[in-house]
């Protein structure tokens, strides 16, 4: 299915309040939306969990509706969750997504057909837990890429086949497709995803793509596919960001790398942790303080934190829009603060402030200013 970015008409939903130059208002009162103001250069996505999809937090619902025109599933399509065992897929909650979709005129995108990680235990290995032949492999990659692109058939914008294959030094992620397979297990992947729909576009979808191992062997890689004649479409470019790192010089290199393929670029899974970047491995012995400063804000964000926060989303929201000539989608992972994977993680009670929307529901500052922006 190709999807014209176009504005696409403004779907009011909800109660929801946002926060506009400072007087609080309904998404139907707001004078503008993050798709109807940038919808005409990207697509502007974001990705919804099951809780959102089955309509239980309307809140964040509403949002959705009002302010995207694209979505991805979070979880409900990896392989551990849409295809557990051999013989027996779980479609319903990604049948759900696509529905939502489809009935708010949304650009759907499939995450993601072939990743080693949330991969279904069954997957590369028999029942004694040795790896199954290459002939095995195959099949079972070809079979469970056809089932699902196949169901979906005209109703996916895009799918990301393979995610998260490529090290920072450049080297294959050594991977059960890739011991079993070699690095032809990539090509193969999208090869079975265009047989089961030639209309969908295809796309790599990697994180830490400012490195530059990585970010070479990633453009290498898209120019050997389109050599061999085989589609990709685009480099998802994950926006796993921090208040350290990348910086924008560095996303912009590698951004214009994987454009000079001939691939367009897609930024995908967009979140900027809040919290100063602690060394895992670091020697503490006082582990109270270590933990403490795992979770530094556990009420709130401090002003002077946010501030800094909003204004390096906002360079690297300047610096997409810089780029849209090349830039098909933005995407971000999740809708409100308190939806994001980095809360709980690496310890229990972690409190991130990573997305576009707090935990009330509210645009984040430099939301509102873009919204302001002519």
């Amino acid at each position: 299915m190709k999807l014209k970015q176009t504005l696409l008409p403004l779907v009011i939903a909800g109660l929801v309040t946002a926060c506009i130059g400072g007087k609080r208002t309904t998404p139907s009162e707001e004078s503008s939306s993050l798709k109807a103001a940038f919808g005409n250069k990207f697509l502007i996505g974001a990705a919804l969990n099951q809780r959102q999809v089955s309509g239980e937090d309307t809140a964040a619902i509403a949002i959705a509706k009002h302010h995207f025109n694209s979505i991805v599933a979070e979880n409900c399509m990896k392989c551990e969750v849409i295809h557990p065992e051999e013989n027996r897929y779980n479609l319903t909650p990604a049948d759900s997504l696509v529905d939502f979709g489809e009935e708010n005129g949304m650009a759907v995108i499939g995450h993601c057909l072939i990743w080693h990680s949330q991969l279904a235990p069954w997957f590369c290995v028999d029942s004694a837990g040795k790896n199954v032949s290459p002939e095995v492999l195959k099949q079972r990659m070809k079979e469970h890429i056809s089932t699902i692109v196949g169901r979906y058939k005209g109703r996916i914008h895009g799918w990301d086949v393979v995610n998260e294959a490529i090290m920072e030094d450049g080297s294959y992620r050594k991977t059960k497709f890739y011991e079993i397979l070699g690095k032809e297990y990539i090509p193969y992947a999208f090869q079975c995803a265009h047989e089961a729909d030639p209309e969908a576009e295809l796309y790599y979808n990697d994180y830490g793509m400012n490195v530059p191992g990585r970010r070479d062997s990633v453009a290498a890689l898209v120019r050997s596919l389109k050599e061999k004649g085989i589609r990709i479409d685009a480099v998802g470019m994950q926006g796993h960001m921090g208040m350290d790192y990348p910086t924008v010089e560095d996303f912009e290199k590698s951004l214009l790398a994987f454009a000079a393929t001939g691939a367009k670029v897609m930024i995908t899974e967009w979140d900027m942790s809040a919290l100063p970047t602690v060394s895992h491995t670091a020697n503490i012995s006082d582990t109270a303080a270590y933990w403490k400063a795992l979770n530094p804000y556990p009420e709130t964000l401090p002003d002077s934190v946010s501030r800094i926060w909003n204004a390096r989303m906002k360079s690297f929201f300047d610096l997409f829009l810089k780029h849209a000539d090349v830039i098909t989608r933005v995407t971000a992972w999740g809708i409100s603060d308190g939806d994001s994977w980095k809360n709980d993680f690496p310890m229990r009670g972690r409190r991130e402030y990573p997305l576009l929307f707090d935990r009330n529901y509210q645009p984040k500052p430099f939301v509102r200013e873009l919204l302001q922006t002519p």
